[in-house]
């Protein structure tokens, strides 16, 4: 019986990188699991929180795209990526999650209703218990379809939810692409280096409407990649990636998340990481006051913590490679870090594997280019 994730596996290997991977995947995942429009975007594994790239499918104008994740972030609904994430089963169908009445999710209220979807599929692609990557995948109504010209006598019925055979497929492929989209986070052979701006800083209202900004984060902004964006009052547009994480602010201050965390890595054209994040501020009286988004270069610690995620270290081979790098012997690592030699030969041997290098030398080349070092953070014992 032939293996039903293996034409979408196929098309995955095939892509250079993770933008190409969302296009081809999505193409051929589409000859088995019917769909009118959808969305793909890498995910920072540390958050969960959106980055580049995005991919977004016959969806219309970009207004919807804002909303769309306005929504995930600050309004109560069915299967928010955030408990996607941490689910048994990493993929789940609307319909078949509300029992056939998906208008109790408020997403599906405000927004999708209102564009003819009947059902909604998304999934997070994890490995390594760290999610990658996430997508939602949506069948619209008939008549929706006769009005656009997109329909095909292959697509699904109008009342025909997404079946669980197709959710189960969806399911089986995260892992397999996730690891896909892990391998186009390693860092490059070689990155140039440049003079970073310093921090920039980005001032929302409580509205969520951008009211100020600084010239180092107007540079920063400048090197982001191509993707979803919308234009603000200040003059320039702002990539959905930057937006999410001021809504990830806003859903902290208001208890929606319990994670404290509103911080994403995002790629630059050139090859190197910045990290925004952001912090909702008190305005008087204790009501909620602006939003903070500061947007810099990634940080040594940041950097060893991406290496780490992005060749699937665990934080002792990390630990270990560190030291490598450093230029410690086997049994100074061991000293340090009160174990054996002997441990920390197999740990390294995981490490080579893990990096598909044979060598000292060659693991410190491929994981701390110029990229990366030389200011990592010394490692801890223990």
């Amino acid at each position: 019986m032939t293996d039903p994730r293996r034409a979408v596996l196929s098309a995955a290997e095939r892509a250079a990188n993770a933008g190409e991977l969302f296009g081809r995947a999505s193409a051929a995942l589409r000859r088995r699991v019917p769909f009118h429009s959808a969305v793909w975007t890498a995910a920072d594994p540390e958050t969960g929180l959106i980055t580049a790239p995005m991919l977004v499918e016959n969806l219309g104008s970009g207004d919807g795209c804002y909303a769309y994740w306005e929504s995930e972030l600050l309004e109560e609904n069915v299967l928010p990526f955030r408990e996607l994430a941490r689910a048994a089963v990493p993929a789940a169908g609307l319909r078949a999650a509300t029992g056939g009445l998906p208008a109790r999710s408020a997403r599906f209220r405000r927004l999708l209703l209102g564009q003819g979807v009947h059902d909604e599929l998304r999934a997070v692609l994890r490995t390594g218990g760290r999610p990658w990557g996430l997508v939602s995948l949506f069948r619209t109504s008939e008549a929706l379809r006769a009005t656009d010209g997109s329909h095909s006598t292959d697509a699904p019925h109008a009342t025909e939810a997404f079946r669980p055979d197709e959710i189960a497929l969806l399911a089986d492929l995260s892992g397999p692409l996730a690891a896909r989209l892990r391998e186009f986070a390693r860092p490059p052979e070689a990155a140039p280096r440049t003079d970073a701006p310093a921090p920039g800083l980005i001032l929302f209202d409580p509205s969520g409407e951008a009211m100020s900004v600084n010239d180092e984060a107007r540079q920063h902004l400048a090197l982001l990649p191509d993707g979803p964006s919308f234009p603000s009052p200040l003059g320039l547009k702002l990539p959905i990636w930057v937006i999410g994480t001021a809504f990830q602010a806003r859903a902290v201050a208001e208890g929606r998340d319990h994670s404290g965390n509103a911080r994403v890595r995002i790629r630059t054209t050139e090859g190197r990481w910045l990290v925004c994040h952001a912090s909702c501020l008190t305005g008087p009286g204790g009501r909620p006051g602006p939003v903070a988004l500061v947007v810099e270069p990634a940080t040594p610690a940041d950097l060893a913590v991406l290496v780490a995620d992005a060749y699937g270290l665990t934080s002792r081979e990390l630990q270990i490679t560190q030291l490598v790098a450093r230029g410690m012997t086997t049994a100074e690592i061991a000293a340090t870090l009160f174990i054996s030699p002997h441990t920390v030969r197999d740990h390294l041997k995981t490490v080579f594997t893990k990096a598909r290098v044979s060598s000292r030398g060659e693991l410190v080349a491929r994981l701390f280019t110029d990229h990366y070092w030389p200011a990592l953070p010394q490692a801890a014992p223990g």
